[in-house]
């Protein structure tokens, strides 16, 4: 039952005028790990460590876990129900605040970042129903560098799940660093196998395109 008379604070964003030089440090800090965006992800995962709270850290945090590097400006947690009913009774609005609007993204009130939470039984992408629904994160998470991601199956199937550009892109990298080949594919749902024959063709045609290049 929703508490009444209780108002969870919420962070107003403030644009900031782009600048190459702050961009250019920012990217070197998160790749070395030092960045706000890692820190934030570390941060929630010791919190829900000590609490109990089973995760798995997804989207591109999850991309960059598996050795496909590029940025990402939030963090994305994958939770069953229950947990994150727990994070809100815990955590907020002391340590994290509602986004207006969006009943499942919080800011860290430590340093504004952002987090999404994904939870278990919906469903990615549009979240209309489909074949493919988020998992319990103890059925498909493993131990990186001691935090827990989601494993490389069900990242891939997740991604192309949701059928959007980006997604499609970050298995095509994919593809290429952890090398898969057609045989990964009997690994994914049945629904998603075609796209990505799709994805590993692309990556089969980049590689044409730097052999030329080169």
């Amino acid at each position: 039952m929703a508490r009444t008379g209780v108002r969870q604070a919420t962070i107003p964003r403030k644009p900031r005028k782009f600048s190459l030089l702050r961009r250019l440090k920012e990217i070197d800090m998160f790749f070395a790990g030092n960045d706000e965006v890692h820190k934030t992800m570390r941060r929630l995962a010791r919190r829900l460590e000590r609490v109990g709270i089973p995760y798995a850290i997804v989207g591109g945090m999850a991309v960059n876990a598996h050795e496909h590097r590029r940025t990402t400006g939030d963090v994305d947690f994958l939770l069953t129900r229950e947990g994150f009913k727990q994070f809100k009774q815990l955590f907020v609005p002391k340590k994290y605040s509602i986004v207006q609007g969006r009943p499942r993204r919080y800011v860290d009130r430590v340093n504004s970042m952002e987090v999404d939470f994904l939870l278990t039984g919906h469903f990615p992408g549009s979240g209309k129903p489909g074949p493919i629904a988020f998992p319990e994160p103890n059925a498909v998470r493993e131990q990186i560098n001691k935090l827990c991601f989601v494993d490389l199956v069900t990242l891939i199937q997740l991604k192309l799940a949701a059928r959007r550009h980006q997604d499609f892109g970050d298995v095509v990298k994919l593809i290429e660093v952890q090398n898969l080949d057609e045989s990964f594919a009997q690994r994914l749902h049945p629904s998603v196998r075609r796209d990505y024959i799709e994805c590993l063709d692309e990556k089969l045609r980049e590689d044409e395109y730097n052999a030329r290049e080169d």
